[in-house]
């Protein structure tokens, strides 16, 4: 039986987003203690990570409070690696497949989903990327990934890499239904209405099924990440 799991994580976090997702579908007992990015306890980078990054999961060693984790317990941070520690922790679950292949898939569909969706979308986000000819890009390159009729990214069953992707297209969501983000007003709407286009219909019924996924209604709420992110000061936007 695997030994106790703390998660550190930050609600708004889309990186924190794909491991209690991940928990989820595990259906793991953890510990959960959210950071609030914005004021961290000063124990917290002398304890848990030394440069205050989240998520991050310590496991094993005794069951303590998670303001005074043990010295014993292991401390796995980078959202990508914890993910594959937690379906290396749960191998029942098929969050990573028993089929080599499939592993191998699974782990190419995560660096695509870094790479061509994740970069790019945050990027555009925040403000760094005024254009979203890179998200367009990216979500083409990842829909070649996705089979015609397969529900999710690898075989036939909710992997780290529909966790993975998962997160990111919550953002998606929020830029094109809110338009909120560091870009140009109304930019949001435009790639939403792009995005509504027949070139990507196999990508968009992609998203629909995976945000309608019981597990991500668990863990998001969407009204708050809303909220959370109308309180971040972007740079000044162009009309």
């Amino acid at each position: 039986m695997p030994e106790q799991l703390t998660l550190y994580y930050h609600k708004p976090s889309p990186y924190s987003k794909k491991i209690e997702l991940a928990l989820v579908e595990a259906n793991a007992p953890y510990k959960a203690y959210e950071v609030d990015l914005l004021n961290k306890p000063e124990w917290f980078a002398k304890k848990v990570h030394p440069v205050g990054k989240v998520p991050v999961v310590t496991y094993g060693g005794p069951d303590v409070d998670p303001e005074d984790p043990s010295p014993l317990a292991a401390r796995i941070a980078e959202s990508n690696v914890i993910l594959e520690f937690i379906a290396d922790l749960y191998p029942d679950s098929g969050l990573m497949p028993k089929d080599h292949v499939l592993r191998a898939y699974v782990r190419v569909f995560i660096d695509a989903t870094i790479k061509h969706v994740e970069e790019p979308l945050y990027a555009f986000f925040v403000g760094t990327e005024p254009s979203y000819e890179n998200v367009l890009k990216g979500i083409e390159f990842v829909q070649g990934l996705l089979e015609e009729g397969r529900e999710f990214a690898v075989g036939g069953h909710f992997t780290i890499a529909d966790a993975c992707i998962t997160s990111p297209l919550t953002i998606l969501k929020i830029i094109t239904e809110s338009d909120i983000g560091g870009f140009s007003v109304g930019m949001g709407y435009k790639l939403g209405e792009e995005l509504k286009g027949p070139k990507f219909v196999k990508f968009m019924k992609y998203v629909k099924r995976v945000l309608e996924r019981p597990s991500l209604k668990q863990v998001y709420d969407e009204e708050h990440a809303i909220t959370f992110f109308r309180t971040i000061k972007f740079a000044e936007r162009a009309q």
